[in-house]
């Protein structure tokens, strides 16, 4: 039996998209891996016949599979340095071309009859001395500056690769074809998330379909097309599915389950959003509930099916017209792999990683639902190490709109084996419960969300159940910013790392990529005025921290920038707390599980190093030494 190890995670592979083709016959999957000696992550798409099980795989560096709708062909990105291909492969005897080559891709997608594409590439203005702008946001995670950013939208010939038509928006949100139409979506540019113009687009003319509404087009077919989201959306609420026929229809609206929901799944995160799809009869999408996200199916009445159901997550999925479902699958105790559904039969197409997981001790992952102190029933779940008396360590989960699950947590095993309890929690403010739940920290982060963790709620419950002795918290995101407040609240935690958190909203606000709109309908809707913005920022409560403090933060993160932490570790080390900060030099915002092999090595040992010395040692001091040999 095998230990996990630092670098256990590299030896997985992650399967992070999946299609199927029209007949049933072809799937494509996306897997990633992680070449150590090269430092490097590959994608690469594997196709694969479900009759005959033979595989095929294309090149390294590909990804972003689309069958076209007769099922015969598939496009494909392959990136080469800086620049990438579009490519064709003809499915009938595996050849194929070179459509486009282009600096980026952000959509992707066949016309219905499957003779073109549409192809989106972002357009900077690329001045060599200056970034100019004169929209919000300047920047954004992952993508640097804009640079006054526009969307091209070019539609393509397949067979002759020649551009019949193209044009330009910007903020677009998604698009693809209806009948003989590009059908597109373009955000508001002040309310990004929450109001959508969609238009129809045929020969040069546009013309208006919705205007300002919460929805985006996810899917067409046959005169009507699929809508996510919400009519009068606003911040924080469930996404439901529409059908449009000339007419909006609210279909899942009266079952109450979010349908853009998700479970935070740490190393076996998908990439890009599995949104519903229309079929013959009827809509296929996700549901988050509670711990896990399932598949239901929609008929065009409304009425609702669930056609996979487990103790578990499904990351990302894909339908054909005839129903046939393809889509990857985790629990808290098997690794993400891809799976077919046909004629309700389910089948296991990969076996990635049963030899590695075979070899390793996977502690179970415990549920238990408590009340918090208003009697708010909140779902717990938890790690239990092989010898006890143990310290603990609680995660926060990112959002605060997000979610802990059924998932196989790579770090909660780690630290398992190295000899903690790990405790993850779905405070008021997580996903996948009701609209309510959800909405109830705005205007109070860190207030009654906090006491669902400790008072009262979480952490006692556990600590009266099971020998736990002292107890550390860790979170990225909103979970760091809960720990740089938790810290402030009560001595009661004995070491916290703080990972690309928030300590002050203002500057939040004023900086972050989404602070002009996400702070004010979290915090408060003007943010010069609004008490909130000092009132709920750890910074000025940093006279009350008695809690050793490691921040980690990542340099290119313009989601939760580096100020956040710079400041906070600036005011507590003047204020003579004990207080660290770790800089990563490359990584956006969701550096945890896009780093690079190394940087993500590193990662975990400063977490592991900090909570062993702190919590197992009771070292007075921390001793970095470790991370660097």
């Amino acid at each position: 039996m095998l230990k996990w190890e630092l670098g256990t995670f590299a030896k997985f592979v992650i399967p992070v998209e999946v299609k199927i083709n029209a007949t049933g016959e072809w799937i494509a999957y996306t897997i990633k891996r992680i070449v150590t000696e090269q430092n490097k992550t590959i994608r690469q798409i594997v196709v694969e016949n479900l009759q005959t099980r033979s595989k095929f795989f294309l090149p390294e560096n590909t990804t972003k599979p689309r069958f076209s709708f007769d099922g015969r062909q598939m496009v494909f990105l392959k990136k080469q340095d800086d620049m990438v291909s579009i490519c064709l492969l003809e499915l009938d005897h595996f050849s194929t071309k070179e459509i486009l080559s282009c600096e980026g891709v952000s959509f992707l997608t066949w016309s219905q009859d499957s003779r073109k594409i549409i192809v989106v590439q972002p357009k900077k203005r690329k001045d060599e001395e200056l970034f100019f702008e004169d929209t919000l946001p300047i920047w954004f995670d992952g993508k640097g500056f804009l640079d006054n950013t526009k969307e091209l939208i070019q539609i393509i010939d397949v067979e002759s690769n020649q551009v019949i038509d193209q044009f330009e928006e910007r903020n677009l949100a998604s698009v693809l074809f209806f009948e003989d139409s590009v059908l597109y979506a373009v955000a508001d540019s002040k309310e990004p998330f929450t109001k959508f113009d969609v238009f129809l687009y045929k020969n040069g003319e546009k013309k208006t379909l919705l205007e300002k509404k919460g929805l985006i087009p996810t899917s067409a077919k046959n005169g009507k097309i699929v809508f996510l989201g919400r009519e009068n959306k606003t911040h924080f609420q469930h996404d439901y599915v529409y059908l449009y026929d000339g007419r909006l229809h609210p279909i899942t609206e009266k079952y109450g389950l979010n349908n853009s929901g998700h479970v935070g799944t740490e190393i076996w995160a998908a990439e890009g959003e599995a949104n519903p799809v229309i079929t013959e009869d009827g809509i296929y999408f996700k549901s988050g509930f509670h711990g896990t996200i399932l598949l239901q199916k929609a008929d065009f009445s409304g009425q609702i099916s669930t056609v996979f159901s487990k103790n578990g997550v499904v990351t990302t999925f894909d339908v054909n017209t005839k129903g046939d479902l393809a889509f990857v699958y985790l629990d808290s105790l098997t690794p993400a792999e891809v799976y077919v559904l046909k004629s309700g039969q389910l089948q296991k197409v990969t076996s990635l990683n049963d030899a590695v997981i075979s070899q390793l001790k996977v502690r179970p992952l415990e549920h238990f639902i408590y009340e918090s102190f208003d009697k708010t029933s909140i779902d717990g779940w938890y790690l239990r190490p092989d010898k006890v008396p143990a310290p603990m360590v609680v995660f926060v989960h990112g959002g605060p709109k997000g979610a802990y699950g059924e998932c196989l947590y790579f770090l909660g095993q780690l630290l398992t084996q190295e000899g903690f309890y790990v405790l993850y929690t779905n405070p008021r403010g997580s996903d996948n419960y009701s609209d309510d739940f959800a909405a109830t920290v705005r205007g109070k982060v860190g207030v009654e969300d906090f006491k669902d963790i400790i008072a009262g709620a979480g952490v006692e419950w556990l600590m009266k159940k099971e020998l736990i002795t002292d107890v550390g918290i860790t979170g990225i995101s909103y979970g760091g910013f809960m720990t740089n407040w938790a810290i402030t609240q009560t001595d009661f935690f004995k070491a916290a790392v703080s990972e690309n958190g928030i300590s002050y909203w203002f500057t939040s606000y004023a900086f972050s990529d989404i602070g002009f709109w996400f702070d004010k309908a979290l915090i408060g809707e003007d943010p010069l005025i609004s008490e909130n913005y000092r009132k709920l920022s750890p910074i000025f409560h940093a006279k009350n921290v008695k809690t050793p403090l490691l921040l980690i933060h990542s340099l290119e993160d313009y989601r939760c920038p580096l100020d956040q932490s710079f400041m906070y570790y600036t005011v507590l080390k003047d204020l003579g707390k004990e207080v660290y900060i770790a800089i990563f030099k490359k990584g956006a915002h969701s550096h945890s599980v896009q780093g690079s092999y190394k940087h993500r090595l590193k990662r975990y040992k400063l977490i592991i190093e900090f909570f062993k010395q702190k919590l197992l040692q009771k070292s007075s001091v921390f001793d970095s030494t470790e991370i660097f040999k």
